[in-house]
């Protein structure tokens, strides 16, 4: 864990990756695999993981799997370093899963609003309210365009004010939306949601990462984050520029399969995805094998 991170306690800062889960051909989850990934991440430089996010398929998982995975992560790198996404239809079973993830020994949750319906802003309050009585931190994430419910800066500097929330993960890609909310929220952590804007909110003061692509190139996904806040642009914009063909695949409707297929490539385990999810199109695998490859051949791998 970063200096800053232990210091000021606040566990989601730095590089923290929203871990792709690695799944057997019968699709089953291989947890094994599971925890050997979450330390090869530490070991590589990074701070910590996300388990049960998008990446993760968290959607698609049993109740047991889904605790499992939590659980392991905590026995692999400790529950400081990990921050599960709790996010549920409803808010009651989004609270049980930040309990379950407190009482794993987790140091922090992240929390989508309520994504079964177009919530307005009193729901969205209170969604964070019910939740944030399990008693664990949490750092909302804004997904407006999964969840088709924005936590524009003004809402998240309420609830930020009403001590639900202390960090979010943007990514709505509006990266002129990190000057307003430092400005109206100054002491709520800005962490950057979508890899290929990571440059742009890491110079405007991003205390943090939830990363996609470090699943499959760590090391140079970490070099190109701590160059970026450190303001070392000539590092981080040579890096910038190299990744940026995998980067914006966090983007895309497609990015588990392509981070997954990327791992595949670097000698990662990154398996099939389960349904409805299904394999990339020819020219989809052809681009992100490409991409990748070059990554390889500039030693990024």
């Amino acid at each position: 864990m970063t200096d800053d991170s232990v210091t000021d306690n606040r566990p989601w800062r730095g590089v923290l990756v929203a871990t792709a889960l690695p799944l057997n051909d019968d699709l089953s989850v291989n947890l094994d695999k599971y925890a050997e990934h979450c330390t090869w991440l530490v070991e590589n430089g990074c701070d910590g993981v996300v388990p049960n996010g998008s990446l993760g398929e968290y959607q698609v998982l049993s109740p047991e799997e889904r605790a499992k995975v939590v659980e392991t992560a905590v026995a692999a790198i400790g529950g400081q370093r990990v921050m599960p996404g709790v996010a549920a239809y409803g808010s009651a079973e989004a609270r049980r899963w930040a309990e379950q993830a407190r009482d794993a020994g987790c140091a922090s949750v992240m929390l989508l609003p309520p994504n079964a319906y177009r919530a307005d802003e009193r729901s969205v309050l209170a969604h964070y309210a019910e939740v944030a009585k399990a008693g664990v931190p949490i750092v909302a994430y804004n997904n407006p365009i999964d969840t088709k419910v924005d936590l524009v800066p003004e809402l998240l500097a309420k609830l930020h004010g009403e001590g639900y929330i202390h960090g979010v993960k943007e990514f709505s890609g509006d990266v002129r939306r990190a000057y307003r909310i430092a400005e109206l929220a100054p002491e709520l952590d800005l962490l950057i949601g979508a890899d290929d804007v990571l440059l742009e909110l890491a110079v405007a003061g991003a205390k943090g990462w939830v990363a996609g692509y470090p699943n499959a190139l760590p090391s140079a996904s970490v070099a190109l984050y701590r160059a970026a806040v450190a303001g070392d642009l000539d590092t981080a914009g040579k890096l910038y520029r190299q990744l940026h063909p995998l980067l914006r695949w966090d983007s895309k409707t497609e990015f588990v399969q392509a981070i997954k297929l990327s791992m595949d490539i670097v000698g990662r385990h990154g398996g099939p995805v389960r349904a409805p999810r299904v394999p990339l199109l020819p020219e989809q695998e052809q681009a992100v094998r490409e991409a990748t490859e070059r990554a390889v051949a500039a030693g990024l791998a």
